[in-house]
Parts: C-alpha cells; structure tokens; sequence
C-alpha cells in the first residue's frame, strides 16, 4: 500500500510540476538563444533602432549598459534623452533578428514609481511594463484587452521575469484566419491562457502594422522582439528566445 501512494504521489507530482526555465534568474532552455546577456557587445551585436514612424535618435544605441542594482553583473538601461517626456517610439530597440512562433523570458526592474516601458512581441503587441498601474492598460496586461495581473508584481527596484509562449497570427491567400496567441508566467505564476490578441494598440508610433486600420490591419511578416523606452528607468537583463513551430492554437508550455 506504501508503494502504491508512494507511486501516486510521484505521478500527481510529475503531472503539476512546473515547467522548466521559469522565473527570476531561469537559465536557457534547451535550444533557446540568448538576445541579451548584460553586455554592450551583444546589445550591439543583436539589437538596433526600431525607425518607425516617431523615430528621432540614431545608431550607436544610446541605451546604457550599467551595473546591475541588485545582483552581480550588468544590464541594460532604457536611456536615450529623444524619448525624455514619455515620447514613445523615438527610441525603442528591436532585435535584428525577427521571430514567428517563440518562447520568449526576459527579466525587467522598474527603478522608480510610475515607471513605464513594455515588451512587444513581433514589434507589434505589447506586454505592458507599467509600475502602479492595476487597470487592463497596466503591469503585466496585454495591453487593454485583460486585467492587469498586478499581485505577481514583485514592485519597484526588484528583478521581474516574464515566461511567454507566442503564436503568430494566420493568414490564408493573404487574409487573417487565426488571430496571435499569448500565454505568459509573471514571475512564476501563470497569468495569461490562451489570449487572443485582437490588435496593435497606440498608433502607428507603437509598433509595426499600428498605422494599418486603427492596428487591426496585421500583417504576414514576422518582427523582431522590440522593448520601449518612455524616458524611464527601467533596467532589462536575461532575455531569451527559442523559436517554435506552433501548429496547435492552443498554447501549452
């Protein structure tokens, strides 16, 4: 009877146990890469200037690369003196490389109150990163189409981590016939299921296909993995992807 609990116990275990590669500080799953790795090198190497439509810098990135404020190493910090006064979109940086399906983890530090930036998957839908913000245009929400999940929220100078499993939209003879999917952890809980996203939010100077027919015109075209710099202090560190091919919409980790 021991062993047949025991048995029970181990499956029951097996079964609900949590997926690898989750939370503050996750190592790479297998056959993920790393797009940032704390270093000026791989931050030049693998990310430019998002020249959208606001776009007012220029290459080098003027994001720095500054000591991390908790943990050992260093990080990148959203910086560029264009985007002073919350002008999004003059300074965002975007991975070179552009993605379809992926599971994505990045790790971001908000260093004081009301601090804004956001994660857009494929340059187009955001994550939004929104300190003190509890409504669905607020921490951890994709953006204005759920609640903010704001109790996982680890507050103001602390590491966070978002865990996302992405799935492009579909598009059959050049018609949208499956809208993108997200599934997302915040910090190891799970947040999101399954969400289908409906459009790109705030105009053309937020993100690729914002300008096609108030953001519901999506393209065919996979985007880089872009982060948004609002004249805040937001630090970034540990971003990960590994590329999938999603047949199932239906997301699973």
């Amino acid at each position: 009877m021991k062993h047949t609990i025991l048995a029970a116990l181990t499956l029951a275990t097996t079964a609900f146990a949590a997926p690898e590669g989750l939370g503050v500080g996750a190592k790479p799953i297998e056959g993920a890469e790393f797009v940032f790795d704390g270093t000026r090198a791989m931050l030049d190497d693998k990310w430019t200037y998002w020249q959208g439509p606001g776009f007012k810098s220029s290459l080098p990135i003027k994001w720095k690369i500054v000591d991390d404020p908790v943990d050992k190493g260093t990080v990148v910090m959203t910086d560029d003196p264009v985007s002073a006064g919350g002008k999004f979109g003059t300074a965002d940086i975007v991975t070179k490389k552009a993605y379809r399906d992926f599971r994505l983890h990045i790790e971001f530090l908000v260093t004081k109150p009301r601090g804004n930036s956001g994660v857009y998957l494929q340059n187009r839908y955001e994550i939004q990163v929104l300190d003190g913000d509890k409504t669905p245009h607020g921490m951890g929400a994709v953006i204005n189409q759920t609640e903010s999940p704001y109790d996982s929220y680890a507050g103001t100078g602390k590491w966070n981590s978002y865990d996302i499993l992405f799935r492009a939209a579909r598009f059959k003879d050049g018609k949208l016939t499956e809208k993108a999917t997200v599934s997302m952890y915040f910090n190891g809980t799970k947040v999101h299921d399954n969400i289908q996203i409906t459009q790109v939010w705030g105009g053309p100077n937020s993100g690729v296909d914002g300008g096609n027919n108030g953001g519901k015109g999506i393209t065919d075209s996979p985007q880089g993995l872009k982060l948004q710099n609002e004249g805040h202090d937001v630090r970034y560190r540990n971003i990960w992807i590994k590329e999938l091919d999603l047949a199932d919409p239906k997301l699973d980790f």
